[in-house]
């Protein structure tokens, strides 16, 4: 039956003005084209005209440089030129002939004047041109109806422009409709990893797989869920797993796509949105990035300057809890500012459960990695277990990129398969930049740059809660001078000892210049910032002061301009992170004046190799003591017996992939007089 009324419809007649500009268009050339009085005409031969004009029928003589003539018969004779009478042919009927020429059409009437069988009226005029006329007078109308009929079109979102094209459907939503059994289709086979995530949202998809289950026993499945992690770690991925495992309309659209500079649109389209859903349940939508529109309303008279946007979340709310919890619509929703999000959405009934969608793991990196490398032609040298204990603190799209990265350059070098070497200089290309050799640096300026780059590795040695060493370099990569990578340990949580020994190690830069070259440089900028909001942090932030203990300062009010202390506790803040900060760098000057000599050699060795890694300076230094607690990893001088492997295999490079750190700002990659990193 529905199928009928469709064709019904289809079949049926609907008016538009396209119908109504084209009638008039018609009446316009009729008019144009036939006689402005509405009388008739009719083309003789000259003899028949010359007849006419003997018997005294023609009225008015009008001749044409082009040697045609037009005639008006008298009234009284129309009958006898027309065969009907003045009521049929109009007021002013006419003949047309062409003469000989303007002499013997003049001389002709004059002689039948003098004979008195003319006595009308004779004008000679030029004729007209009626293509100009056309062109001037008819296209521009033409033009003007063509113009509005297209505006007309764009504004009714007509043609093939989609529905919300126009400006009159500008309230209509943007969302993108994946139908079910779709082409484009996705399911927890594509999403590596996520374990607990895809445990989460299974519940969702059983739901719509078979509700009967859960209502039966009274249950309420959730009504929206939130996603909630950094960029790149599969939010919008899993969503789309959702939809595809569901096998139900997907609705898809970014929270961006309510905002318009109309007033009044992000409402429409969010109950355009809800209108279209409960037609199309069961179903998912899906608003991505959705602190673009829900983000906390303001709370003071004077920050309400944004009244579209909070108009557009009250639309949402309400939307939200004006359908049944068992109606079949699933909110999915993804954001990696989910402290900014107003806390009316967050509520149980809209927003019931959120779903925390981390960086992978070791385990599910492997995944991921599993997932990007398939369609990639490998070679037997590559080994995902040591990719993925070589990306540490990488999300999904990283590890994306790095296979991208590593098949561009085995491209590059002519390869016909992606190797190990390959992916290790992936990323060193995509965590440390791309490699310099050419930057000319002076002896002297190598120099400072080799003692920075030992302190790092040197104290980072002989600390217990360092980051164990991989590899230490002084080749420029991309923006800087040097570069010292480590493995770090994936931890939960850190303690103030780590965190202590972590800010020594990162200045032991700055203490290496200053305690062997007798001077400082602004290669340790970058050392300083991080060490200073580390610092800052510490005490402001985790309590770990002495005289501001279990204290925290930290503020999510965004619309809030007063910091949360006094000007007395922020001078004692001020002071704290002085202290902690020297305190640190006197350490760290302390330990390398300890080991002068051991530090000398590495850097030494550095200025004449470029590049050395942690077996050098276990040559130097020793075993660490308690190098046995990143055996469950791997270890760091298995890792650099690998690399140095690799390197007298490689193809005459000096420098080879290292890990990086596990934290982007807790990289060390030193930069050199820029003071950048």
């Amino acid at each position: 039956m529905d199928n009928e009324n469709k064709a019904n419809e289809k079949m049926r007649f609907r008016f538009n003005l396209n119908w109504l500009y084209l009638l008039i268009l018609l009446m316009m050339a009729v008019l144009w084209f036939t006689n402005q009085n509405g009388s008739a005409s009719r083309e003789i031969s000259y003899d028949e005209f010359q007849r006419y004009v003997q018997l005294g029928y023609i009225n008015k003589v009008t001749g044409y440089d082009d040697n045609t003539v037009e005639a008006y018969i008298k009234p009284e004779h129309v009958k006898d030129v027309f065969g009907s009478d003045s009521t049929r042919v109009g007021r002013a009927p006419m003949i047309m002939t062409e003469a000989p020429s303007r002499e013997s059409l003049g001389d002709f009437l004059q002689k039948q004047k003098d004979e008195s069988h003319f006595d009308g009226a004779i004008t000679y005029e030029k004729k007209g041109n009626y293509v100009g006329v056309i062109l001037w007078q008819i296209l521009p109308i033409l033009f003007f109806i063509g113009f509005w009929v297209y505006l007309s079109r764009r504004w009714t979102g007509g043609g093939n422009l989609g529905g919300g094209g126009g400006i009159f459907n500008v309230g209509k939503s943007k969302a993108q409709l994946f139908e079910k059994g779709s082409t484009v289709r996705v399911t927890f086979k594509d999403v590596a990893g996520l374990a607990e995530a895809k445990q989460e949202v299974q519940e969702i998809v059983e739901f719509l797989k078979e509700p009967q289950k859960y209502t039966d026993l009274g249950g309420k499945i959730p009504k929206g869920a939130l996603l909630v992690g950094p960029p790149g770690t599969g939010k919008t991925l899993l969503a789309k797993a959702v939809a595809g495992e569901a096998n139900v309309p997907f609705f898809s659209l970014a929270g961006s796509d309510f905002v318009e500079m109309f007033v009044g649109v992000g409402a429409s389209r969010v109950r355009d949105l809800f209108r279209q859903a409960k037609e199309k349940a069961p179903c998912i939508v899906f608003i991505d990035e959705i602190d673009a529109v829900g983000r906390a309303r303001a709370k003071a008279a004077a920050m309400g300057g944004n009244d579209e946007r909070e108009n557009t979340l009250n639309q949402l709310l309400t939307e939200m809890d004006g359908f049944g919890s068992n109606s079949g619509i699933i909110i999915l929703a993804a954001t990696n500012r989910v402290d900014v999000l107003d806390k009316a959405l967050l509520r149980a009934g809209r927003f019931d459960r959120q779903i925390h969608v981390d960086l992978p793991d070791l385990n599910e990196r492997k995944e991921v990695f599993g997932v990007h490398l398939r369609p990639l032609k490998l070679d037997n040298t590559v080994d995902v277990d040591m990719l993925a204990r070589q990306t540490p603190g990488f999300s999904g799209a990283d590890i994306a990129n790095v296979c991208n990265e590593a098949a561009l350059i085995a491209a590059r070098h002519g390869k016909k398969a992606v190797g190990k070497q390959d992916f290790l200089d992936a990323v060193d290309r995509i965590v440390g930049g791309l490699e310099k050799k050419t930057k000319i640096t002076t002896e002297e300026e190598r120099r400072s740059i080799a003692i920075h780059e030992a302190g790092h590795a040197s104290i980072s040695w002989l600390l217990e809660y360092a980051n164990p060493l991989i590899k230490v370099t002084i080749v420029p990569r991309g923006r800087a001078l040097g570069a010292a990578w480590y493995l770090p340990e994936e931890r939960q949580i850190t303690t103030k000892e780590q965190m202590l020994d972590e800010m020594c190690a990162t200045l032991g830069g700055r203490a290496a210049e200053d305690l062997f070259l007798g001077r400082i440089s602004t290669g340790a900028m970058n050392d300083l910032e991080r060490v200073t909001k580390q610092a800052y942090a510490m005490i402001a932030y985790m309590g770990m002061s002495e005289k501001l203990p279990n204290l925290c300062y930290y503020t999510n009010d965004e619309y809030s301009f007063n910091r949360p202390y006094s000007e007395k506790t922020a001078e004692l803040i001020d002071e704290e992170v002085k202290r902690m900060v020297n305190e640190q760098y006197a350490r760290a000057k302390q330990i390398l004046s300890d080991h002068k000599e051991g530090h000398n050699r590495l850097a030494q060795l550095l200025i004449d190799k470029e590049v050395i890694f942690a077996e050098d300076v276990e040559h130097i230094f020793g075993k660490r003591p308690w190098a046995s607690r990143s055996e469950e990893i791997i270890s760091a001088g298995e890792i650099s017996k690998e690399f140095k492997k690799l390197a007298e295999q490689g193809e005459g490079k000096t420098e080879q992939g290292a890990l990086p750190s596990s934290d982007s700002e807790a990289q060390d990659k030193d930069k050199g007089e820029n003071g950048e990193k």
